[in-house]
């Protein structure tokens, strides 16, 4: 057997793969960083009569704004006291 092919084969091969793993983590930090942006935006936007969805699925509309914490109506009467991070989208 020739050791110097197996050697070039598995530098080859780990080559590629370094490449590829390079690639797939470039590709992650720029969906994360629109992400970042995305939520940042939101963020920056949100204000009182805001119809929101929450990241556990409850919708409501925003009736007060205290720091981090929103108070959001969800049903008619029942206002929710939530983390104003958790809040995915705002229309």
């Amino acid at each position: 057997m020739n050791w110097e092919v197996i050697l070039w084969t598995c530098g080859t091969v780990a080559a590629l793969l370094v490449l590829a793993a390079l690639v797939i983590w470039i590709m992650s930090a720029r969906n994360m960083k629109k992400s970042r942006e995305r939520m940042a935006g939101l963020q920056e936007n949100i204000k009182m009569g805001a119809s929101v969805m929450f990241s556990g699925g409850i919708y409501g509309k925003i009736v007060g704004i205290k720091d981090d914490l929103i108070d959001v109506e969800v049903s008619k009467g029942v206002v929710l006291q939530i983390s104003r991070y958790s809040i995915q989208s705002a229309e």
